[in-house]
Order: C-alpha cells, then structure tokens, then sequence
C-alpha cells in the first residue's frame, strides 16, 4: 500500500465536518418509538437549504482532487467491510472505475460515511476517532 494522496488529518476533519451534518439529521428523523433496529434511517446526509454545515462538507470535498475523491471512496469501502487492507491498492483501482453517481454524491449518499472513513483509517493504521 502506498502512501495516500490525502492526509489522515484532512480525512479526521472531513469525518467531523460529516459528523456535524449527521448530528443535525437527527433532529429531523421522525421518533417513531419502538426498537432503534426497526426505526428509519435517512437514506443520504440530508440536504437541507441553508445548512452551512452540509455546504462546508461540500465544499472541503469539491476542493480535492479526483484522487483523493476515490481513496475516499475506497477509504468508505474498507471502512464498511467490503474489502480487506491488503487488497487496497484494487479497492482503490475498483473506486476509480466507478462512474454511476458523481463521487461527492455517492459519498454523501451514504449517512454513515464518517464512521466507514475512520474505520478505514483505523485499518490502515492511521488511528480512529472512534476511540
């Protein structure tokens, strides 16, 4: 594996800028009782007019590369088990050949992207701020 082409420090803040944007979701997502496994879950972080927060997170995305877009990707991949550490350079090469969604769509379709991109970065041994 080879070095990333963006830092662990810029993935730890993109994971508290997705985290701030999950938290908000909450307060929209309807308490309908019952056991949390059973509840609904917001299909994508939730694109809300006027939420500064979700535009930051955007905006931090559309200013990296179109390399550092698809180790994200990757880095959600592994995070989120589909993949092992030791194939990441194909994880990576698979990211790249993506096409069906722009990258930061497909990124913030998936509400948990924060937790599968510090999972991520724990199994590459960048650490995790789950701890």
């Amino acid at each position: 594996m080879d070095n990333l082409n963006i830092t662990p420090a810029h993935i730890h803040m993109l994971i508290l800028k997705a985290r701030a944007v999950m938290v908000k979701e909450g307060e929209v997502t309807p308490d309908v009782g019952g056991n949390d496994v059973d509840d609904p879950r917001p299909d994508a972080l939730q694109d809300v007019p006027g939420d500064l927060t979700r535009e930051e997170l955007v905006e931090e995305l559309e200013g990296l590369n179109e390399d550092q877009l698809i180790e994200l990707v990757a880095l959600m991949w592994l995070g989120r088990g589909d993949s092992e550490t030791e194939e990441w350079d194909e994880l990576v090469q698979l990211a790249g050949d993506r096409e069906e969604t722009p990258t930061i769509d497909y990124l913030l379709g998936h509400p948990l992207v924060a937790d599968y991109w510090a999972e991520g970065l724990d199994k590459l041994g960048y650490g995790s701020l789950l701890d």
